[in-house]
């Protein structure tokens, strides 16, 4: 009852925005309602050849919820200039670090917690590494949404988050605490 409708990805389906999403009245109206969403990607983690992630089909489903007021992408040393140049052209703000990116990206979360200005963290991950930043957001009342993988989705970020989007290699759909017990 609760479930998100699939989204296709576009790099297997010519149907960029299956819902319109921008053409739906509702969203415009409850401006007032929206929240406003950090969303911070874990680089090396998921923007992967085997996931075919893109981040503006990830864009357009975080629409539903709210406005996107930060977007970071998180990325090692070893990221091309192509995959950096995309990612501004996408309108998302890298963060090149070297080594593990899990840090930097933790750090940046936390700092977005105490912002009295995001009502929303989402983070574009597999890794159980940001359960403790996730339960930190729900303790400070923030809402929380995962975006991730399978295979190798975190089963304790799924149980942490409010929201869990889930690409299974075809199309996004979101999962549900319900829906998980029934499994």
């Amino acid at each position: 009852e609760n479930l998100m409708a699939p989204i296709k990805n576009p790099l297997s389906s010519p149907i960029k925005n299956p819902f319109n999403l921008d053409k739906i009245p509702f969203f415009r109206e409850k401006k007032k309602d929206r929240k406003n969403i950090a969303l911070l990607v874990d680089g090396p983690n998921m923007l992967r050849k085997e996931f075919q992630i893109d981040l503006e089909v990830v864009r357009d489903i975080l629409k539903r919820y709210g406005d996107i007021k930060v977007g970071k992408v998180f990325l090692n040393q070893y990221a091309s200039d192509k995959l950096v140049e995309a990612i501004e052209n996408q309108g998302f703000e890298p963060i090149i670090g070297s080594g593990d990116v899990d840090v930097r990206l933790a750090v940046d979360a936390v700092e977005l917690i105490f912002s009295p200005t995001i009502d929303t963290i989402a983070i574009v991950t597999r890794d159980a590494d940001f359960k403790p930043v996730l339960a930190k957001a729900n303790a400070h009342g923030k809402e929380t949404i995962v975006f991730g993988a399978e295979p190798g989705l975190s089963i304790a970020l799924k149980n942490v988050a409010d929201f869990v989007i889930v690409y299974d290699g075809n199309e996004w759909h979101e999962v549900t605490k319900a829906s998980d017990r029934e499994i």
